[in-house]
């Protein structure tokens, strides 16, 4: 594509970057697996920031519906600033950082193994500080990332999640959806979404909706609205926004509601639905609605893929709708590539 942003670029190149990853990681991804199955954890819990913490997210619903172990998220700070140690020898902890290099990650990562935790680091830099702190470094393998906007490392992190999760549950049909999974991204890229530019003219303001894994897709979706469009955009799970948030939903509201092939996509169309006839101007990514419109979407081969695969479609959308809006995706205001917090 001539004269394509960075954040383009790297949109077009997931599918071979996922393939990559795949070709390339069977052998870290088959031990760490076997070691999570020696340690057996009562938990796992998870240290991130902005889209890897969104990708944590997904990860947590995935080895919770698969693996029956609950995931929590543990704050960088209660290490960082608060200087708070904590008990994880029945623990695994999940690391997630781009580059590696933000010291409140690297520190909860490296008490998270003190404690006691079995220690994995998904990082897109094999030899950084992060990785360093881990038993085990799954290396994304996703190429440089030019643009502040992350879109090859989060989806390199959820599929590296993903891989580490099949190999531990020995989950054969998980393994052949990601043995596939570059194909279905390809579709994905493919997938158009343009009525969908023209509706947002003129808005500033909308919520994204999803369930279960697709509720961590619409939490990265949001953060990108705001990062390359300087919209606000608020995630929210689709039966959540009936408990207070539907107060400001009113004609012409604009909802994006993500559902992918799953046991929630019935009850989350349904939603969208109701939502469309209040008035509410609302996409879907599912045909089994009638009030509200749907977008195409990519079919997988498995429910976790398939939620996976949606936000490969957002991406090439959240490109064109930021620059139709005067904006530089690549270079967001007030951003840059690595934040380094403490």
């Amino acid at each position: 594509m001539t004269n394509a942003t960075y954040m383009r670029q790297e949109i077009e190149e997931i599918p071979q970057a996922a393939a990559r990853f795949l070709s390339e990681s069977e052998g870290v991804l088959a031990a760490a697996g076997q070691a999570l199955k020696r340690k057996n954890p009562a938990v796992i819990a998870t240290i991130a920031r902005g889209s890897s913490d969104q990708a944590a997210g997904f990860l947590k619903y995935a080895i919770e519906l698969t693996a029956g172990v609950p995931v929590a998220s543990i704050g960088p700070s209660i290490v960082s600033i608060y200087g708070r140690e904590l008990k994880l020898d029945r623990a695994a902890a999940i690391s997630i950082s781009q580059s590696g290099k933000s010291p409140d990650i690297v520190a909860m990562a490296e008490s998270a193994r003190k404690g006691g935790a079995l220690s994995f680091a998904l990082t897109n830099t094999a030899d950084s500080p992060l990785a360093a702190a881990a038993d085990f470094t799954i290396d994304l393998r996703a190429g440089p990332e030019k643009s502040v906007a992350a879109t090859k490392s989060f989806v390199s992190s959820i599929i590296a999640g993903l891989g580490l999760l099949a190999h531990w549950t020995a989950d054969e049909k998980l393994l052949a959806a990601l043995a596939t999974l570059p194909v279905a991204l390809e579709a994905a890229v493919g997938c158009d979404w343009s009525p969908l530019l023209a509706a947002l003219d003129g808005h500033q303001s909308l919520y994204v909706l999803g369930r279960g894994p697709t509720l961590a897709i619409a939490g990265e979706a949001a953060l990108k609205f705001k990062e390359t469009c300087g919209i606000h955009a608020e995630a929210y799970s689709a039966a959540e926004v009936m408990h207070g948030p539907v107060r400001i939903v009113e004609a012409g509201y604009p909802l994006l509601v993500l559902a992918s092939r799953d046991a929630a996509e019935a009850s989350v169309a349904g939603i969208a639905d109701k939502l469309a006839a209040q008035g509410a101007m609302t996409f879907i990514t599912s045909d089994r609605v009638s009030a509200a419109r749907s977008l195409p979407f990519a079919l997988s081969g498995h429910p976790l893929t398939d939620a996976l695969v949606l936000i490969v479609s957002f991406y090439g959308f959240v490109e064109a709708l930021s620059r139709r809006r005067g904006f530089n995706p690549d270079q967001p205001p007030h951003l840059k590539k690595v934040t380094e917090t403490v």
